[in-house]
């Protein structure tokens, strides 16, 4: 069975790139083996509508690693295994935009699943919002949390592992450059 990394990020402003949160939970043999989370100091100011969403704020993150300072911790665990994350064009693209907007190189590409599409096509008629699945399978949820977004994605997708779903029906390949 493969190794999933399900992330979640969030984000201080309308831009999307730069993050102020990030979850990270390791899924293998279906099941939770690891998790990681860290406020990021985004550098940047915070939105009213961002801080209302998720919480967080300049005062916040203040002592928080940025990105750059973060990422040699968190990159052996990204390049792990396959990228999970609930509407994975969203932490996909601020990740990328992370990687762009500190210099840092990557992987060109990297294997990712949305349990967002996943979810459409093995349940539908349900709702794919993450508190509403989240409702819908009895998984406990701190909304806009990174650490509580990211452990839901991995749960969700253990649901799905177990009801059968073959996750690399699902692959996409996301640029990273």
């Amino acid at each position: 069975m493969a190794r999933y990394i399900a992330f979640d990020v969030e984000t201080p402003n309308r831009y999307n790139n730069r993050m102020s949160a990030i979850g990270i939970a390791v899924v293998e043999d279906g099941r939770i083996r690891d998790s990681f989370f860290s406020l990021v100091d985004p550098e940047q100011p915070f939105d009213w509508f961002n801080t209302q969403l998720t919480g967080i704020d300049s005062e916040a993150v203040l002592g928080a690693p940025t990105f750059d300072a973060l990422w040699p911790r968190i990159e052996p665990l990204m390049s792990s295994g396959v990228l999970v994350a609930h509407n994975a064009a969203f932490d996909m693209s601020v990740l990328k935009k992370c990687l762009r907007g500190y210099g840092i190189p990557w992987q060109p590409q990297v294997k990712g699943l949305c349990t967002v599409r996943m979810g459409r096509r093995l349940l539908p008629g349900v709702s794919h919002r993450l508190n509403d699945l989240c409702a819908y399978y009895g998984i406990e949820l701190d909304h806009h949390r990174a650490d509580s977004d990211s452990l839901a994605c991995a749960r969700i997708l253990i649901r799905y592992m177990e009801s059968g779903a073959d996750p690399a029906r699902y692959l996409r390949t996301y640029a990273m450059e």
